[in-house]
């Protein structure tokens, strides 16, 4: 195998993706717990490294919409708590997967943590940082679809490192 099919295949190897039905629409806004925190409060608010490599995911996807015309996704707390489950899931137990704890699906845990309407998931495995997760997902047909539904109107990102350091990665989306 040449070097260029295999830097594809592994990319392909370390993501998976599944969809769901469309439904309502709504978006909902949120702004991260340490945004604005100044003075000695500040540094016990500062984020975690996975808050900042989960911000750093949003932004970057909705830059992607932009260049595609979709409107930007807003972050939606309930798909925040289930990405990170997710996130958590793998890294704890180094199963990658869209199948999770207990045998849940990326729809059951977005349900569990109060979302009804998902749209879809993305996951990925051993990406050092936001930036070549992002490639890989928008060089996959599949997940770049998810990221660029223009009809999605929500998602939350996680992202977790399990004890060896490597990363797992989810984007969780909704129409609402």
């Amino acid at each position: 195998m040449d070097r260029e099919a295999s830097t594809v295949f592994d990319s392909v190897r370390r993501i998976a993706l599944a969809a769901a039905a469309p439904a309502a629409l709504l978006a909902v806004t949120v702004t991260p717990a340490y945004a604005g925190t100044t003075g000695p409060a500040a540094t016990a608010a500062r984020p975690t490294t996975e808050q900042v490599l989960m911000d750093d995911v949003i932004a970057r996807t909705n830059e992607e919409r932009a260049l595609a015309g979709c409107d930007p996704l807003a972050v939606e707390p309930d798909l925040m708590v289930a990405s990170v489950r997710q996130s958590h899931y793998m890294a704890a137990t180094g199963d990658f997967g869209h199948i999770g704890w207990r045998g849940s699906t990326f729809e059951t845990r977005s349900r569990a943590a109060g979302y009804r309407f998902v749209a879809g998931e993305n996951i990925a495995w051993g990406f050092s940082g936001p930036a070549e997760v992002m490639r890989a997902w928008m060089a996959s047909p599949e997940h770049r679809k998810n990221i660029l539904n223009c009809d999605a109107r929500s998602f939350g990102a996680g992202v977790q490192r399990a004890a060896n350091g490597t990363l797992y990665w989810t984007q969780v989306f909704g129409w609402r």
